[in-house]
């Protein structure tokens, strides 16, 4: 794990990406940063806009840095970032520790000109990857996989037509899940891995297209919503439009896209591959009500992704729907804490009962998963201390029983505990009068006809994967 932790589960963040492209020759960098803004809670480490002007002189003006859009970026620094084309990032780290050379996009000077690279996802083949570029005289800036991918589009355009053909060249060596905006001087290229693990949509506002990780952030810029890329879809923009390769792609019965999107990466107003997030979640809390009713007084949230599984869950259940915790929104998602000892401290600061809503009430809570458990026991212990007569827990996720490794930072298994104790004893450890977990089964029920990736919850990865971890390997 880096520095920097999960507060309410212990999961870490993916990263978000976020592409514009303004035909008319405007600046693009504020749109860049209200997009950033708007996909925040996708990564809070490090952030970064990189920018170009298609009529000007081909340099790529950048600006990374550590912390939040906010902290990283002010009204003078997005004035110097003059470009029509542009690329934005936040990140959580995945693979790679935290440090600012690996902030995102990554800009490449190479012999065919400028590369600006912006990745989401993690690959299962970097180590080799990157051993092979190594040996043939690569030096490396960074410790993250993404400067593989970078490498490889850059070694492949020397040999092909296009800058596009070049990312298909690089997509068919490089394995695992990713979502790239690239941009080379006069073209955004996006690129989704071919089982659409990792999120990427178009938009477009008047005279300038959009690539975001998610909706919530087009929306944010106030532009159209036009559609998903599809799983292993590569569309490139350029003055003539938007120009699409499907040749990566593979059959619908192949794709898996991540379920952990809709159970609680994506924003509740996001909008992914046709699903609403928000209409998911109502339907992970009725599926745990139908599977796991109790008498109760009361049904509350933990913020931010539990809130809605609750509602879901109180609109099943009859039980009355209420907030018992006040956020502190100041905090953000993730903050430093150098010690596991301050797990306990660090909850208190994110979060905070409200005693007169909980006080002599039967509650049942719910909330997205358990990594190691210590945060939610702290919670329960926390509305006990408030008064609450009884806690039932609900997760709106199956157990976590295996490592990811396609970008989401679910640790290993010696430190899930799911993986070595029975929900019973889940329910002990952590002081809840009940406990249940989303049934794996009933998991299709929150995406429909979707095809999704399970295997942190099943073991069943829809590519090989390696026998060990690999998300700090380059450390």
């Amino acid at each position: 794990m880096t520095e920097f932790s999960r507060v309410s589960t212990g999961l870490g963040e993916e990263c978000g990406v976020f592409g514009a492209y303004d035909m008319d020759g405007h600046d693009v960098a504020p749109s860049i940063y209200y997009g950033l803004f708007a996909l925040q809670h996708r990564g809070q480490e490090s952030c970064g806009i990189a920018v170009t002007d298609t009529k000007g002189q081909r340099k790529v003006l950048s600006k990374k840095g550590l912390g939040h859009v906010n902290d990283v970026f002010d009204e003078g620094t997005l004035h110097e970032l003059k470009g029509n084309l542009g690329v934005g990032h936040v990140r959580y780290s995945t693979a790679g520790g935290t440090r600012v050379e690996n902030a995102q996009p990554l800009v490449i000077n190479y012999v065919k000109g400028t590369l600006a690279i912006a990745h989401n996802g993690n690959l299962v083949n970097a180590i080799e990857l990157r051993k092979e570029l190594e040996y043939t005289g690569a030096i490396f800036q960074t410790t993250i996989d993404s400067e593989v991918i970078a490498y490889h589009i850059a070694r492949e355009r020397l040999n092909t037509g296009t800058a596009e053909e070049a990312v298909k060249s690089a997509m068919k060596k490089i394995k695992g899940a990713y979502a790239l905006v690239v941009n080379s001087p006069r073209k955004m290229i996006g690129a989704r891995d071919p089982f659409g693990l990792k999120p990427l949509c178009i938009g477009k506002r008047d005279n300038t297209y959009f690539l975001a990780s998610e909706s919530c952030a087009i929306t944010a810029v106030d532009a159209e919503f036009v559609r998903d890329v599809q799983p292993g879809e590569i569309v490139t923009i350029t003055q003539k439009g938007i120009a699409s390769d499907m040749s990566m792609a593979v059959p619908e019965e192949k794709r898996a896209r991540c379920i952990f999107e809709y159970i609680y990466f994506a924003r509740t107003d996001s909008r992914i591959d046709g699903v609403d997030v928000y209409h998911s979640r109502i339907l992970a809390g009725k599926a745990l009500a139908e599977s796991y009713p109790v008498e109760a007084d009361l049904v509350v949230g933990v913020p931010d992704s539990g809130l809605v599984a609750a509602k879901g869950y109180s609109e099943y259940s009859g039980i009355p729907y209420g907030m018992a915790f006040h956020k502190n929104s100041y905090v953000g998602r993730t903050f430093i804490k150098p010690k596991q000892s301050d797990r306990e401290s660090s909850v208190k600061i994110k979060l905070n009962v409200i005693p007169e809503v909980v006080r002599g009430k039967r509650i049942v809570m719910v909330d997205d998963s358990i990594v190691r458990g210590t945060t939610c026991a702290n919670i329960i212990k926390m509305l006990k201390s408030a008064g609450a007569t009884e806690v039932h827990v609900r997760i709106s996720s199956p157990p976590f029983l295996h490592p990811c490794y396609f970008g989401t930072d679910v640790p290993s298994d010696d430190q899930l505990i799911a993986h070595s104790h029975t929900p019973e004893q889940i329910r002990q450890m952590i002081g809840a009068d009940s406990l249940g977990y989303m049934e794996i089964s009933k998991l299709k029920n929150m995406v429909g006809d979707l095809k999704y990736c399970d295997a942190c919850f099943t073991g069943n990865y829809p590519m090989e994967v390696p026998g060990e971890d690999i998300s700090h390997a380059f450390e």
